[in-house]
C-alpha cells in the first residue's frame, strides 16, 4: 500500500495491552479463590466460573459464599470495626495514604484485570477508572483527617455492606469503601458475579498495604448473596448500585430494619444540545462515552444535522478487543444487559441505526441510535444498557427541562450549548444530581453527587458523602403509642355537638370539606374540644396536585423563603396564649406556652438558615469550577409526630419551606387540633397556594396512600403508630426518599428537634460542573 493510500485509509493499527501480569496474578493465586475474610482467603469452595466476555476464556473460578461464611465475615467486620474507629481519623488516614500508594503502584494491573474481567476498553479504565479509584483513597485520607473537627457528634454506622454492579466495579468500589472507611466503618463487600475479579484484587492490595484485618471482606456469589447480606443484622448500612429490578427488591427487603440505605441505579446519561452548540465538540464528547447508554436531546432546527453527524461518526467507532488501547467499544460482562439491550432496539419505534462494521460476536453489541421518538415511547422511560442512544428532539429550552424532568431515570444531565446564560438559568431547574455544561463524564472525590427518583437516592463525593456513611453519637429511646383521649363515657367517639372549628382540611391555600369523615377529639377529662377532618386517599391526591401546581416556591429566593417563615413566626406570636392553652387541653399538661415559644424561636431559626444557605465550589481536579448547591427534593410528604403537636409539625414544616419544597403534612393524630388553627394562619401567608397542605386522620390509613403516591418525591414519619417497614416497602415501587422513626423517640425541645439532617433531607446536592479553557 502507498504512502497516498496509507494517507486516505487512516486505519488504526493494533496496539494491544499486554495481559501478561494479570494472568500471572491469577494463577499466583491458584485460579481458584475463597472468600476474603478476616485478612485472608479462606480454602475455594464450590462456585461458578469468571469469564472473558471478550473470548469467553475462563479466567479463574470463584467460591460461592455460604450463609456460614456471612456469619463469619459480619463477625469479623463487627469486631475490626471497633479497633478500626478507635485509631481516630488521622490513624485511619495513614492507612487510606498507604492504600492510595498501592493501587497507584499497582494501576497497570488493576486495568488489565478490570477489561478483562469487565470486556471495558483500556482506555477508559486505565485514563478514568483507576485514576479515581487512587484519587477517592487520597481524598478521604484528607478528609480523615479533620474528621473529628468537620463533623463533630458524629460517629461510625458500623458494618457496611457494599453491593457492586458489573459495570465499572473497581471505579464503584473505591467511590462507597473510600468514605465507609474514611467514617470509622467496616466493610463487607459482595462484588456482581459477573465482575468479581477486580474485587479480589483490591483485597490483595489490602494486605499489601497493610490494612487491619478485618476492616475490609469480600464475598463472592450471585444476587442471593447480597441480598443475605444486606439483610443480616449485623450490617447497619447497605451501599448498592445496579439495576433497578435489583435495587427495588433490595429496598423491600430491608424494609423496617433501621439500616442506612444508599441505593445508586443505573440510570441513561441525558445528553442536550441545542442549536448554538459546538456539534462537532458535542459529537466527540457522545463519542467517546457511547459505552454508556444515553437519552439525546436534540433541538429540533439541527436535529437532523447532529444525528447525520453522529451516525458518520458511529461508522468510525472501533469495536473489539477490549485490551486494544484504539478500542472504542468493548464487550458487556452481563450476558442480560446485552439481551436487554437487543430486545429494546426490537421494540423501539422511531428510526435506527446500527453502523455496518460487523461486530467480533460474542459479548458485543454494535452500537446503535434510535431517532424520531415521542416522549411517551417506553424507550426514553426504559432501564437501558449498552452503547445506545434513544433520541428525541424539542422545540424549545423550556420543553427541553419538562422533558428531563418528567423522565423516572433522572441520572446526570450534560447541557451543550454556546450562551453560557441559557445554560446556567436551566441547570438550577433541572431533576438531576449532576449536571454538565459542554462537557460530559466529569467526576472527582470531592464533589458530591446522588441520584433522584429512579436513579436512586444517597450520596457520594466529598463532606456530603462521608457525612452519609456517620450517625448520631447516643442510644435510641423507644416512643411508646400516643393513643387519643376517650370520651367520658369511654368511647372513641361522642355523639355530642362538636365545639366551634369547623372540620376541614387545609389544601391548595384554603380550608376544604373533607372527602371521609369527621371525628370528636376530647380531652383528659373526656370532654369534647372539637371536631377533625379523617382525610381519604382522594384527599391525599388533591394535596399532591395542589403541591406540584405550588412549583413557583421552589424558585422563590432563601430571603423570600425567609420571609414567609418569620410571618408565620410572628403570627404564632399573636395567637401564642390560645394556641397554649389549645396545647394544654390537648394533650393534659401544662407545658403549652414552652411548646409555642420554641416553635416560635425553631421558625426563626430555620428563617436565617433559608437566608444563608450558599452554594459552594469543592476543589476538583479540573480546569474549571464545579459548583455544588443544595437544591430542593420537590415534593415532601410528612407524617408529623403525636407528642408535640404544634412544635413537631413546625420542626418538620420549617426546613421542609427552608429549602424551597413544597408539603403534604398529617398534623398529630392523638392531638390534632392544632391543625385548623394553622390552617388559619397559612391562609395569611403570601406562599403560592399548595405550597402547604394540611391534613388531618389516621396515620395509619394515610401512610400507605403517600407511600404508594408516584408523585411525592420524599416522605418522612415520625408518628408513634408502627409504620416504619410498610412506608420503606411501600415507597420501593417509586423509589421514594424515606426517612422514618424506626420506633424511636426525638427530644422535639432539644437539639434533636434541630438536627442538621432535617435540612440534608430536605435537599438534594446538584453539582454543576463548567470546565474552561480551549
Amino acid at each position: 500500500m502507498s504512502v497516498r493510500e496509507e494517507y486516505d485509509s487512516m486505519a488504526y493499527g493494533d496496539a494491544p495491552e499486554s495481559a501478561a501480569e494479570a494472568l500471572a496474578w491469577l494463577v499466583d493465586q491458584g485460579d481458584r479463590f475463597g472468600q476474603f475474610i478476616n485478612g485472608t482467603f479462606g480454602a475455594p469452595g464450590a462456585g461458578f466460573d469468571a469469564v472473558n466476555p471478550a473470548n469467553g476464556e475462563v479466567l479463574a473460578t470463584l467460591s460461592a459464599a455460604t450463609q456460614e461464611d456471612l456469619d463469619s465475615a459480619v463477625s469479623a467486620a463487627g469486631k475490626a470495626q471497633r479497633k478500626w474507629a478507635g485509631l481516630g481519623g488521622a490513624g485511619r488516614a495513614r492507612h487510606l495514604d498507604a492504600l492510595a500508594r498501592v493501587v497507584a503502584n499497582n494501576a497497570r494491573l488493576c486495568a488489565v484485570i478490570e477489561v478483562l474481567d469487565t470486556g471495558r476498553p483500556i482506555g477508559a479504565v486505565r485514563d478514568h477508572d483507576v485514576t479515581q479509584v487512587e484519587r477517592q483513597f487520597q481524598h478521604h485520607a484528607s478528609l480523615a483527617r479533620l474528621i473529628e473537627s468537620e463533623l463533630p457528634g458524629r460517629a461510625p454506622l458500623g458494618v457496611c455492606a457494599v453491593i457492586l454492579p458489573s459495570r465499572m466495579p473497581l471505579a464503584v468500589l473505591a467511590r462507597k469503601l473510600a468514605p465507609a472507611l474514611a467514617a470509622g466503618n467496616s466493610v463487607i463487600v459482595k462484588p456482581s458475579q459477573w465482575a468479581s475479579l477486580s474485587a479480589l484484587l483490591f483485597a490483595d492490595l489490602c494486605r499489601q498495604a497493610g490494612l487491619p484485618k478485618g476492616v475490609v471482606n469480600i464475598l463472592t456469589g450471585d444476587a442471593a448473596v447480597g441480598e443475605s447480606l444486606a439483610c443480616h443484622e449485623g450490617t447497619d448500612m447497605v451501599g448498592f448500585a445496579g439495576s433497578l429490578t435489583a435495587g427495588r427488591a433490595l429496598r423491600r427487603a430491608t424494609a423496617g430494619a433501621g439500616k442506612v440505605l444508599s441505593l445508586e441505579m443505573d440510570a441513561a446519561d441525558s445528553f442536550v444540545v441545542f442549536d448554538d452548540a459546538d456539534l462537532d465538540s458535542a459529537i466527540e464528547a457522545l463519542a467517546v462515552s457511547y459505552e454508556s447508554p444515553h437519552r439525546l436531546l436534540v433541538q429540533e432546527s439541527v436535529a437532523e444535522r447532529f444525528h447525520q453527524k453522529l451516525r458518520n461518526r458511529m461508522e468510525n467507532l472501533r469495536i473489539g478487543d477490549p485490551l486494544d488501547r484504539c478500542t472504542d467499544i468493548g464487550a458487556m460482562a452481563n450476558p442480560a444487559g446485552r439481551g436487554r439491550m437487543a430486545d429494546l432496539i426490537a421494540r423501539a419505534g422511531g428510526d435506527l441505526f446500527v453502523p455496518t462494521r460487523p461486530s467480533p460476536g460474542g459479548q458485543y453489541h454494535r452500537p446503535a441510535l434510535i431517532t424520531g421518538l415521542a416522549p411517551a415511547d417506553p424507550a426514553m422511560h426504559l432501564d437501558i444498557r449498552g452503547p445506545v442512544a434513544v433520541a428525541m428532539s424539542f422545540r424549545t429550552p423550556q420543553e427541553a427541562v419538562q422533558l428531563i424532568n418528567n423522565t423516572g431515570h433522572a441520572g446526570a444531565v450534560s447541557l451543550w450549548s454556546e450562551t453560557l446564560s441559557l445554560v446556567l438559568d436551566l441547570a438550577p431547574r433541572l431533576a438531576a444530581g449532576v449536571v454538565w455544561i459542554n462537557a460530559t463524564g466529569l467526576t472527582d472525590a470531592a464533589a458530591p453527587q446522588g441520584g433522584l427518583r429512579e436513579a436512586g437516592f444517597g450520596r457520594d463525593g466529598g463532606w456530603d458523602g462521608l457525612a452519609h456513611h456517620t450517625g448520631t453519637n447516643g442510644k435510641p429511646r423507644p416512643l411508646p403509642r400516643i393513643e387519643p383521649f376517650a370520651s367520658a363515657n369511654g368511647a372513641a367517639a361522642s355523639a355530642e355537638a362538636p365545639g366551634v372549628t369547623d372540620a376541614t382540611l387545609f389544601i391548595a391555600g384554603r380550608q376544604v370539606r373533607p372527602g371521609g369523615y369527621c371525628r370528636n377529639v376530647h380531652d383528659k377529662a373526656g370532654r369534647i374540644l372539637g371536631q377533625v377532618a379523617q382525610a381519604g386517599t382522594s384527599d391525599v391526591g388533591a394535596a399532591v396536585g395542589a403541591a406540584h401546581n405550588a412549583a413557583d416556591w421552589s424558585r422563590r429566593s432563601g430571603r423570600d423563603r425567609a420571609r414567609a417563615l418569620l410571618a408565620m413566626s410572628h403570627a404564632l406570636t399573636t395567637r401564642k396564649d390560645d394556641l397554649s392553652h389549645l396545647i394544654n387541653d390537648l394533650t393534659g399538661g401544662r407545658g403549652g406556652e414552652k411548646e409555642v415559644d420554641t416553635a416560635i424561636e425553631r421558625l426563626c431559626s430555620y428563617a436565617a438558615r433559608a437566608d444563608a444557605i450558599a452554594a459552594r465550589a469543592p476543589g476538583v481536579a479540573m480546569h474549571g469550577l464545579a459548583v455544588a448547591a443544595r437544591a430542593p427534593v420537590g415534593v415532601i410528604g410528612a407524617i408529623c409526630p403525636d407528642e408535640a403537636p404544634l412544635l413537631g409539625l413546625v420542626s418538620v414544616l420549617a426546613p421542609i419551606l427552608a429549602m424551597g419544597n413544597r408539603a403534604v403534612l398529617v398534623a398529630s393524630e392523638a392531638y390534632p387540633l392544632v391543625a385548623p388553627e394553622l390552617s388559619l394562619i397559612f391562609e395569611c401567608l403570601q406562599m403560592p397556594p399548595g405550597a402547604v397542605n394540611l391534613l388531618t386522620g389516621s396515620h395509619a390509613d394515610l401512610a400507605p396512600a403517600m407511600a404508594r403516591h408516584m408523585e411525592i418525591d420524599a416522605l418522612w414519619c415520625f408518628s408513634s403508630s408502627d409504620l416504619s417497614a410498610m412506608i420503606e416497602r411501600e415507597s420501593a415501587e417509586a423509589m421514594k426518599r424515606t426517612w422514618v422513626n424506626d420506633g424511636h423517640a426525638r427530644d422535639w425541645f432539644g437539639a434533636e428537634g434541630e438536627d442538621p439532617a432535617f435540612l440534608d433531607r430536605a435537599s438534594m446536592i446538584r453539582t454543576i460542573w463548567l470546565p474552561a479553557g480551549v
